[in-house]
């Protein structure tokens, strides 16, 4: 049973990638295909459904593409993985036990606190990811 799908893993990777563009240009999907390593046909079903719930805005034309609706400070990747995922439970039935019940709901409770961070604090992970890279050459 796996907690995020692949529509959850590379949702958050391209809705990543455009958090990290600098200038306010559009990114096609083939970029952010490319960049992110993402099927450019499931890309495409992703990005309509994070453009539903408002994460990001597509602009037509030759020069168009995605960009971010909200700051990365303001997108939170547990919404993210909501949209997508639709729930982010470990278990889908409920205990019939009491004690099993708790420990599932406090299980759900922590993966869930795990994931309230912004796009701009999981970029903190690329840097650490870069010191270790830095330190070990």
């Amino acid at each position: 049973m796996a907690l995020i799908t692949s529509k959850g893993m590379y949702g958050l990777a391209a809705i990543y990638e455009l958090s990290q563009k600098i200038d306010d240009k559009p990114m096609q999907v083939r970029e952010i295909s490319r960049n992110a390593n993402i099927p450019q046909n499931y890309l495409e079903q992703l990005l309509g459904k994070l453009r539903k719930a408002g994460f990001i805005k597509s602009i037509r034309g030759p020069k168009g593409g995605y960009i971010l609706s909200k700051s990365p400070e303001d997108i939170i990747v547990r919404d993210i993985l909501y949209v997508l995922e639709d729930n982010l439970s470990v278990v889908d039935m409920d205990s019939s036990n009491t004690a099993l019940g708790l420990f599932y709901q406090d299980v759900e409770d922590r993966i869930k606190a795990i994931f309230e961070l912004s796009l701009t604090e999981l970029k903190e992970y690329e840097e650490t990811y870069n010191a270790c890279l830095h330190y070990s050459i």
